[in-house]
Parts: structure tokens; sequence; C-alpha cells
């Protein structure tokens, strides 16, 4: 891998070294680049429309988690969660209500963050969902899955630093930001979802 790229830096030199070419010098550049992100699993960074309406709340002074669960209330058909942390008794509780509402609840989490040492509020928080009807699952496929997303009914975004998780309501400097009724905004984030989704395991329950 060391000295595929270091050809390809080479290349690209010569190639930038070249002002009498500067045509194929844009080609050898966007070549090299283009290999170079194939090779890294990279990809270019997303973009939507702006509209919709933005929302942002902070932590410990308490908008935070006041925001993150005015998102869950609002749902009506899907709920789609990605979570590091995932030990919040009023995230459960909002979820919950949710699946009573009628609403379809998944959750992805960090395997290791959630699994590792004492696992007793992350196992309560994920079998209460399970047992109220969500799908729950498990992922250990990257050195952390640190997202924090929730998507709601395929147009509600909410995102930021905010694990789910008393620290983060009560304790740490935390942000939240939700981008209402932009389903741009929301597709790009639940393609994300759904390569998590696929890559993780089913939680059995501890």
């Amino acid at each position: 891998m060391k000295s595929i790229l270091g050809s390809f830096i080479i290349s690209l030199g010569i190639a930038l070294a070249s002002p009498a070419h500067a045509s194929t010098s844009e080609r050898a550049v966007s070549a090299v680049l283009e290999t170079i992100g194939s090779m890294t699993g990279a990809s270019a960074p997303a973009s939507a429309p702006l509209k919709g309406e933005i929302e942002i709340g902070f932590s410990p002074e308490g908008s935070g988690l006041e925001l993150v669960l005015k998102t869950i209330q609002s749902a009506r058909t899907t709920i789609d969660v990605m979570a590091y942390s995932f030990t919040s008794a009023e995230v459960t509780s909002a979820l919950r209500a949710a699946l009573k509402r009628g609403v379809t609840v998944r959750v992805v989490v960090d395997q290791n963050q959630n699994f590792k040492g004492d696992s007793r509020l992350a196992a309560a928080a994920l079998s209460t969902l399970q047992l109220a009807g969500a799908q729950v699952r498990t992922i250990s496929v990257y050195p952390s899955a640190h997202d924090k997303l929730i998507l709601v009914d395929g147009k509600h975004s909410q995102t930021g630093s905010f694990n789910y998780s008393k620290a983060a309501a009560t304790r740490n400097s935390e942000n939240v930001l939700v981008i209402w009724n932009n389903a741009e905004v929301a597709k790009i984030y639940a393609a994300h979802f759904m390569r998590n989704w696929k890559q993780a395991q089913a939680y059995t329950g501890r």
C-alpha cells in the first residue's frame, strides 16, 4: 500500500512540474486522487439544499436533552438511531413511547462502548427497547462507531456530540443539532445508517 501510494505521489509531482502540459497534469492529478480514494474507501462529501428549520441545544444546560426528546416525540412512522453510548433512561422512555404509538424503531450501537466493563445500564436500555418491539443491533467492525444520530420519518435529522447518556445530559459540554423538514439531508444520513445497520449484529440481550 505504501509503495503504491509512493508511486502515485511521484507521478503527481512530475505532472505538477510540467507547466507545458497543464491539461495532462490536471488529468493525472484527478486520476491519482480517484485511485487513492478508491483504495482508502474515501468518498466525496455529500451536499443537500438549504431548507427546513435548524434547532440547536446544549448540555449541561438542559436544552440538549430537551431537543433530543422533542425529535423522538415528533415521530409518526419511523425512527432510526445510531449511538456510541446508549444508557439514557429518558431517551429509552421516549423511544418506548414511540413504539407504543406504532412507530418503527431501529437502533444500532457501538458494541465495545456499551458492553465493556459494567454494561448493566446499556443492557437494561437496549433490552427494554427490544422487548417493546424495537429492532436492536450492535456494531463492532470499527474501532469506534462514534455516531450520534436520530432520523425521524425520513425528513428530520438530529446529530451533534450528544451521547444518549446521563453524563451527556447533566455533566458534559455537548451540542445537539436538529435539521427539521429536510428530506435530502435525512436521505444522506439514512444511507450512512444503512451501511452500519448491514454491518451490525442482532442484539441478543445480556
